[in-house]
């Protein structure tokens, strides 16, 4: 069984934008290239036609991925209607952390479909983003990773 996806309101938002430039842009501009080269004659030698099909084939495995993604992910309510701090580490929260000799980082924690390390988002299934989760404002949390195991402290929680 497959597990399961989370996005946040604005990772969903994103998608969908994705998903209806694929759907009415590209796939008719494909359609177009391919109805141009196969007016060019034979196939078989055919470098336009050859390209064309392989970009769909990728522009049609995408709109699959983004529109079952889209339709089974759980999309994590990130408001913060009562401005107050949430207790806990869950999908959606952005989190201040610091470990030894090293600055404050902080990180959005987000599901693997919209995870951007360098821009701040990390998933909640790596090793970094599952350690944090479920733990509190002052924790001191082990992360073990490939690169081997390091502490952090949490120092903020926010919506």
């Amino acid at each position: 069984m497959a597990e399961e996806q989370y996005l946040t309101a604005d990772g969903a938002a994103e998608l969908r934008k994705e998903l209806d430039y694929l759907l009415n842009v590209r796939r008719p501009e494909l359609a177009q290239r391919l109805k141009e080269a196969i007016a060019q004659g034979d196939l078989s030698e055919n470098a336009d036609y050859s390209d064309a099909k392989e970009q769909q084939g990728f522009l049609e495995g995408r709109i699959q991925y983004l529109e079952n993604l889209l339709r089974s992910a759980t999309i994590i309510d990130d408001s913060n209607p009562d401005g107050t701090a949430p207790k806990t580490v869950i999908v959606g929260c952005e989190v201040t952390i610091v470990s030894e000799d090293e600055p404050p980082e902080t990180y959005r924690i987000v599901g693997a479909a919209e995870a951007d390390p360098r821009n701040g988002k990390i998933s909640n299934e790596s090793p970094l983003g599952s350690a944090l989760l479920g733990r509190r404002k002052g924790d001191k949390v082990k992360v073990e990773s490939p690169s081997g195991t390091w502490t952090v402290q949490i120092k903020s929680i926010k919506r």
